[in-house]
């Protein structure tokens, strides 16, 4: 693409990271909802007038006569007081708020990018798209918390709770994407071999799943279950018994908690040797410091985090160590994202180069 001028890019840059925060901090508020079973508090979904709280003690008594006719209040809550809900109403409309702010955000910053042509066609067209990925997840949004608000249930679907964290993590991608572009966070001198490159992709793709699996374990409350490490129920898993208690057995990786804290597990310890290996071999190469730093950094803070995560499960996931746990993902997913990026764009640059040429670091 045509080079673009600094003022332009500049806004596009700050547009884009502020979406970014908030994306970030959506899906640590979202788990917090989780964990505080805050998710099904709000039995409607009215993506404009829901934007006002209830005002008064009426309006506060209609929500929650809404909420008592609700399975999960019926089944777990029954006798909850007006505070006690008032809490958990709370943590979920500011998760909505939070919601609406994204989209608010990116839609302003969209139609200012577009009339003042501080983007390209080409670029407006890819920013439109990821417009309507985070409508999507919205509307996913509304459908995980429908499934909790069927007959029985007093929770969301673990299935449908993964389905709309993975597309909140599609969308905070493409905005990543869209910043490497932009030139948000550099290029690196020289291009990585093949095998390095694949291994970036490795990494970024084991991150993905294993976020994913989180998704099950904090949708069917796995992590409530099993509170040891790095013994699982007395041995390094739990016996084909209760691994495949549920039928038809397909089920059991979703809806057993057993199966689906020690798939969870098992990828944590491949991810993290895939990411230690991944950085001695890059650092083994010596072919550029920055991809050498980033992956360091990525290792380190795969180390990290499943330090967070044994940590919280050893004590019953408190809520301070769970938000860390996921706040951990997200970075380590975001760096995951941007290595990759940028080890492509290197080799995409080199492809394009002269004969002769030689790529230079961004200043």
């Amino acid at each position: 693409m045509p080079a673009v001028p600094t003022e332009p890019r500049r806004f596009v840059c700050a547009w884009l990271l502020l979406t970014l925060a908030l994306v970030a901090l959506m899906i640590v508020v979202g788990g917090a909802t989780r964990l505080t079973g805050s998710g099904l508090s709000i039995t409607e979904w009215k993506p404009i007038t829901g934007a006002l709280p209830p005002i008064g003690e009426a309006a506060w008594a209609d929500e929650f006569a809404k909420y008592r006719a609700s399975p999960q209040y019926k089944l777990l809550n029954e006798g909850m007081s007006l505070g006690e809900f008032q809490f958990i109403y709370w943590w979920e409309w500011g998760h909505r708020q939070l919601g609406r702010l994204i989209g608010l955000v990116f839609a302003l910053g969209l139609l200012i990018a577009a009339v003042t042509r501080r983007v390209s066609l080409r670029e407006g067209l890819a920013l439109f798209g990821m417009g309507l990925l985070l409508g999507t997840q919205g509307a996913i949004g509304w459908i995980m918390v429908a499934s909790g608000l069927q007959p029985g249930m007093t929770a969301v679907a673990p299935v449908k709770l993964t389905l709309h964290l993975g597309f909140a993590l599609l969308f905070f991608a493409t905005l990543l994407l869209f910043l490497v572009h932009a030139g948000q966070f550099g290029r690196d001198g020289r291009r990585l071999a093949p095998g390095l490159r694949a291994g970036a992709n490795g990494v970024l793709a084991m991150t993905f799943l294993q976020i994913l699996l989180g998704g099950l374990v904090a949708g069917s409350r796995a992590g409530f279950t099993f509170n040891t490490w790095p013994l699982m129920d007395g041995g390094l898993a739990p016996s084909r018994e209760a691994l495949f208690a549920v039928t038809p057995w397909w089920e059991n990786f979703i809806d057993n908690v057993a199966l689906v804290q020690l798939n969870h597990r098992l990828v944590a310890y491949a991810l993290l040797a895939a990411a230690i290996a991944y950085a001695v071999a890059v650092a083994s190469a010596a072919l550029d410091k920055r991809a050498t730093r980033r992956a360091a950094w990525l290792a380190a803070l795969m180390v990290a985090q499943a330090g967070l995560g044994v940590a919280a499960l050893v004590m019953v996931v408190p809520l301070h160590l769970g938000l860390a746990h996921q706040f951990g993902a997200v970075v380590v997913f975001a760096l995951g994202v941007v290595n990759a990026a940028l080890v492509h764009r290197a080799a995409g640059a080199s492809l394009r180069a002269p004969a002769g040429a030689v790529p230079q670091p961004a200043e």
